[in-house]
């Protein structure tokens, strides 16, 4: 039987205060992510290698030594429900006494499907309008897969916050306000722009195109219309 021991964990932050709203986190990133977004600022954890930088077993008793001092633990990635041990890890976080929260891109509805009961609140990313996801992503088709997992997350009732990275050369503002129409009529409550952030990101093309703010004020104003909750989350 597959353990939460074989997690394959890229990286460990063990305080923050950003990644969960309202609560002290710690955070678990896990290695390996199907997409190629150009604007990642974490390429490093795209690749999945047969062997964990980080021992999970290891994690753990951190995390139990920290008991008291943290609320939550927060998985994040590259995409975290790649990896088919992030059920029985979120089991051994919860036995601990953590809320869990989780990070996602929206790649596997079903595997997606199968943690939301094991989750206390969802942060997930929606790239582009879903039938010009391909453009973002890389990948064909996957614009319809990530509509699946907002329609999962929505129907799951767990608490989420749903959030586009936006870069100039990537969304349009029509493209942008179309998204925002998709989302809201799937359900969204609380929906954040992220404007894009240089550091990471592999891509020199998009990392000159820094310094001007985006999106322009009537997008922000169209989307913020959508919304019962919208924030502009600056980098």
């Amino acid at each position: 039987m597959t353990t939460g021991r074989l997690l394959n964990v890229g990286g460990f932050t063990p305080f923050t205060a950003t990644d969960y709203p309202g609560r002290l986190a710690a955070v678990v990133f896990v290695q390996g992510c199907a997409w190629r977004c150009a604007y990642c600022h974490n390429p490093h954890l795209q690749p999945r290698p047969v062997r964990s930088a980080l021992d999970w077993g290891d994690i753990l008793v951190t995390l139990e030594r920290r008991r008291g001092l943290l609320d939550a633990v927060v998985f994040s990635g590259g995409e975290p429900t790649t990896d088919p041990c992030l059920p029985d890890a979120m089991r051994a976080v919860r036995a601990l006494g953590f809320e869990v929260g989780l990070h996602t891109a929206c790649i596997y509805p079903d595997r997606l499907r199968a943690v939301l009961p094991l989750t206390d609140w969802v942060g997930f990313d929606i790239k582009a309008p879903f039938d010009d996801y391909a453009s973002v992503t890389g990948v064909p088709g996957s614009g319809t897969v990530a509509r699946a997992c907002v329609e999962a997350i929505i129907a799951s009732g767990v608490p989420s916050e749903c959030r586009t990275t936006v870069h100039p050369d990537l969304l349009s503002p029509q493209a942008l306000l179309r998204m925002g129409g998709e989302l809201a009529a799937l359900g969204v409550v609380h929906y954040v722009i992220q404007q894009f952030r240089p550091q990471g990101c592999a891509d020199a093309r998009l990392r000159l195109a820094t310094g001007v703010p985006y999106p322009p004020e009537d997008t922000v104003a169209g989307l913020r219309r959508r919304f019962p909750s919208f924030l502009l989350r600056h980098a």
